[in-house]
This record gives C-alpha cells, sequence and structure tokens, in this order.
C-alpha cells in the first residue's frame, strides 16, 4: 500500500464523516410526534425528546407513569424508523459491502 493510497483513504474518511455529520443534522432537525394512550411525545429523530404531555384524565401513580412510559418508547421506536431510513441513503452512497 503506497503513500497515495493512504491518501486516498484518509480523503474517503473525510467524505464519509462529512456525511455523517449531515445526516446528524437532519436527524436533529427532524421531529417526530407520538400520541398514545393519552400521552403526548415529541422527539427528534436523533432521540433528544422535546416535551411530553398528557391529557387531564391521565391517572395518577404508577398507572400514570406506565401510560408515559409506553409513549415514550413508542416515540424512541419512530424516531428509530426515521433515522433507519436516513442512514439507508448514507451507508448506499458509502459503498460499504454488507450494509
Amino acid at each position: 500500500m503506497g503513500f497515495m493510497d493512504n491518501i486516498k483513504q484518509l480523503g474517503d474518511l473525510k467524505k464519509m464523516r462529512d456525511q455523517a455529520l449531515e445526516v446528524q443534522k437532519k436527524l436533529a432537525g427532524i421531529k417526530i410526534t407520538v400520541e398514545h394512550k393519552g400521552v403526548t411525545v415529541v422527539m427528534t429523530a436523533d432521540q433528544k425528546v422535546i416535551s411530553i404531555s398528557g391529557d387531564n384524565d391521565l391517572p395518577a401513580g404508577q398507572a400514570g407513569f406506565d401510560k408515559i412510559t409506553e409513549a415514550v418508547n413508542e416515540s424512541l421506536k419512530q424516531s428509530q424508523k426515521v433515522a433507519a431510513e436516513e442512514m439507508k441513503g448514507l451507508m448506499g452512497g458509502m459503498g460499504m459491502p454488507g450494509m
């Protein structure tokens, strides 16, 4: 492996890093809203919770906590789906075998 091959690899790594940062910024700008059993969770596609709110009839105690937990988990699933779709484009552009 020659010096020029090393330079090319560095250029490829920089390109991949730049693409990853671009996807990361894009995910941070995508908001996902999930309403589940009276709880609304707003989350970015990079899995940062923006807000959690509940109906006025949301039960107190463990029952309410369980509903909030379910809603957060559902919003995480949705954000993972969005992130996976965005990453498909990134991985396709990198020409990485097996991805």
